[in-house]
């Protein structure tokens, strides 16, 4: 018989915890929360203190039987559950289950599944948290009272089933706002100049316009910019100032869940979503040959830099090994984890120095590799000294005019022979690429060669990606680790946001939700208001205010702006509503747009009495684009995976093909079209019509234009935060500006 039994959340961590402690412990799972208020109301006490009535997980009934059970038959019980809120609230409820049939119930914490670690928790055991119980049940009750009094006005207005959450709303916002700020933006002309100089032992090289006089150029069109043209070839160039000085990069703070999301998706091109299900298998253990089951990294719920002073002692270890002492700094680097951040955990990092992803490869995924390699580069650079470039700067003068050209080079990596921080495309547009020209003096005259006007336009902000829309959320104090994943996979799942490519664009629906909760609830669905209720949920998790005065704060305003909008509901819904110029057959009353889970439809006005409906005439027909087997036109629609054609005469013929984008395949000898398909991810992608014939295909949309510098016969329309959507050659790399006309250019151009 087992002497002691351990509980943790995860059935995979059962397996690695009960190889590292052996025969005397018994290791069970709670497979997550065992209780949770109920679903079919709102289980929130109003007139009693706002209780929550928490009640046993439909399913959880056995289990919890077998835990007694286990519980009464040992000496110690231990629980091991996450060492975060969530965890917190899991053991308490737990303990009160097992208290009754073991009274020797003990709470225990690990920051990473290793054995040390989790032998050395076993010898601190603990109490409960009451703190940061309370602090789980406030932010669970004050969700819980957003979501089931606000999401009824929406099933009244829109349609039932949707949601609005107290958190997820807020960011649905941020997307809505930031979408219509691109809709309003109007593009403004501007023109830069570049010219090409020489000198006596340089090669040729380009210097910007950055003086006229003592002014900064501003050159608003094409007239401007040719008599500047004209000025400039008239004038004689010399050098008049070089300037170098030397400058530290310093390396980034190992990471935080918010940043391994940023940079997981930037870099890898992962989910928020995915990239915490990976985060959570490296945590909870891989099985490793002979070593069984391992965790590979620390707690992946985390918004501190701090690291244990073992940890610092290995990677410093690892760092002199490695790299040598240069790498290495006289003293640990300590990061500076931000004044809102909690602090109850350490940064993500390798749970040991001597497990490199490259000894690991062969247990891991692809997945699993490429994201434990990026924590592991991260935390190691995080501890090297610091990269040394030298910044060269060097002004040219030519009559009223002043020319710079400027870059840098490496003179020592540091951190950036482990995790090179800056991408090529970034350092080529700092400057940062070693081209200024070398063996060229102060007083030195230049031979002009050519004058570069380039046109450009303004551009409006970028639409959010997963990654910068959690930049955004943490740098507001929106949400906290555990929270970001599930906010953006809720809205696209509520089909209140669609990721196009990349990027997060609100639907019509999720503009309507976003609509109503912003003009009736202004004050709840704000930044500002939902950053301050994260600050009082910190408060009662410190100790500093009681959970009682944190929900009757937030729920007194909140029930106001309930009830007045309940009392006009009938004002949103007509709101809400389209008119249009038809009437209904039946009852000759004026048909309206309404919303329905399929989306828009034609309805009666007199709903309920008369419930004729009839379908949108929006339906997009495709030029040229017509049924296989009857003929009749082929319309865009809409399904779970996306766009697709279906033949116009639905249902009575029930054809229905991919989405084409109308290019002509690219590969050569190849008569297919381009189209638009989902990956089982659901991530979209362009193949071409004749597969398996034809194997064409590409992440990226393909455009229609041949590039201009090799000649391939087509580019690929991409999206960065630094130049927004752009075109590239897929074959030499340049990029161009995405005109309108480059983008829509018809497929006949690759003729």
């Amino acid at each position: 018989m087992s002497k002691s039994l351990v509980i943790v959340e995860s059935v995979a961590k059962t397996k690695t915890i009960s190889k590292f402690l052996g025969n005397d412990f018994t290791v069970k799972s709670s497979v997550g929360h065992i209780k949770d208020l109920p679903k079919q109301r709102l289980g929130v006490n109003v007139e009693d203190g706002f209780e929550p009535e928490y009640i046993t997980i439909r399913g959880k009934g056995k289990l919890l039987t077998d835990l007694r059970k286990v519980a009464a038959n040992v000496d110690q019980v231990y629980i091991a559950t996450d060492p975060d809120r969530e965890g917190e609230a899991i053991a308490s409820h737990l303990a009160e289950v097992i208290s009754p049939h073991n009274d020797r119930v003990h709470r225990v914490r690990f920051n990473e599944i290793t054995e040390r670690a989790v032998k050395q928790a076993l010898e601190h055991k603990d109490k409960v948290n009451e703190n940061l119980v309370v602090a789980q049940k406030a932010r669970r009750v004050v969700d819980r009272l957003v979501g089931y009094q606000v999401s009824p006005i929406l099933w009244r207005t829109i349609y039932r089933g949707l949601s609005a959450g107290r958190v997820q709303s807020v960011a649905l916002r941020l997307i809505c706002e930031r979408e219509a700020q691109i809709d309003a933006f109007i593009p403004e002309e501007y023109w830069s100049i570049a010219v090409e100089l020489k000198g006596k032992r340089t090669d040729p090289f380009l210097a910007n316009l950055v003086k006229i006089g003592d002014k900064k150029p501003e050159i608003h069109n094409e007239a401007e910019a040719q008599a500047l043209n004209r000025e400039l070839r008239e004038q004689s160039f010399k050098v008049v100032d070089i300037k170098k000085k030397k400058v530290n990069r310093q390396p980034a703070p190992p990471f935080t869940t918010s940043t391994m999301q940023q940079e997981a998706a930037n870099r890898l091109g992962f989910t928020a979503k995915r990239i915490m299900a990976i985060a959570q298998q490296l945590y909870e253990g891989v099985e490793l040959g002979e070593e069984g089951s391992i965790g590979l990294i620390t707690y992946m719920r985390t918004d501190s830099t701090r690291v244990a002073g073992e940890a610092i002692a290995e990677v410093r270890d690892y760092i002199t090994t490695n790299y040598g002492l240069e790498y290495l700094p006289q003293s640990p680097r300590v990061h500076k984890t931000k004044s809102s951040a909690q602090d109850a955990h350490e940064a993500i990092r390798p749970a040991s120095m001597k497990r490199t992803p490259k000894s690991l490869k062969k247990y891991l995924s692809a997945d699993q590799y490429k994201l434990y390699e990026l924590i592991w580069q991260r935390f190691v650079a995080s501890q090297m000294e610091a990269a040394v470039l030298e910044q060269t700067s060097i002004d040219i003068e030519g009559g009223r005019f002043l020319l710079r050209t400027s870059g840098s080079v490496i003179v020592f990596r540091g951190f950036l022979q482990v995790y090179d921080d800056v991408k090529e495309e970034e350092q080529e547009e700092n400057g940062e690429n070693g081209k200024v020209p070398q063996n060229i003096q102060v007083g030195e005259a230049l031979a002009l060669l050519d004058v570069h006007p380039k046109q450009h336009f303004t551009k409006p902000p970028p639409r959010y990606t997963e990654a910068s829309l959690v930049k955004e959320l943490d740098t507001l104090g929106i949400g906290r680790p555990s929270t970001y994943a599930l906010i953006i996979s809720t809205l696209t799942a509520r089909k209140y946001v669609d990721k196009q490519g990349r990027q997060l664009a609100p639907t019509d629906l999720g503009k309507t939700v976003n609509k109503i909760l912003v003009q009736n609830f202004p004050q709840i669905f704000n930044v500002q208001f939902t950053a301050f209720m994260e600050d009082e949920l910190d408060k009662v998790e410190a100790g500093k205010k009681q959970f009682l005065q944190v929900v009757k704060e937030f729920y007194e305003p909140f029930n106001r702006a309930v009830v007045s909008t309940e009392e006009k509901k009938d004002t949103i819904i007509e709101d809400v509503q389209e008119q249009t110029d038809e009437v209904c057959p039946k009852c000759g009353r004026p048909l309206v747009i309404r919303w329905g889970r399929n989306g828009r439809f034609m309805a009666c006005s007199g709903y309920p009495e008369c419930r004729h409906t009839k379908p949108l005439d929006a339906e997009e027909k495709i030029e040229g684009e017509v049924c296989e087997n009857c003929g009749r036109d082929m319309v865009v629609k809409v399904g779970r995976y996306g766009r697709f054609l279906a033949c116009s005469g639905y249902p009575d013929c029930k054809t229905s093909r991919p989405y084409p984008i109308g290019v002509a395949c690219p590969q050569e000898g190849c008569n297919g079209k381009i189209i638009e398909r989902r990956s089982k991810r659901g991530r979209t992608f362009y193949g071409c019509s004749n597969y398996p014939a034809c194997n064409f295909v590409s992440w990226n949309k393909p455009v229609a234009k041949p590039c201009p510098s090799c000649g391939n016969n087509y580019l690929e329309e991409r999206y960065t935060q630094a130049d927004g959507t752009h075109l590239r050659c897929p074959k030499c790399k340049e990029k161009f500006e995405a005109t309108a006309e480059a983008v829509y250019e018809p497929a006949a151009a690759l003729d």
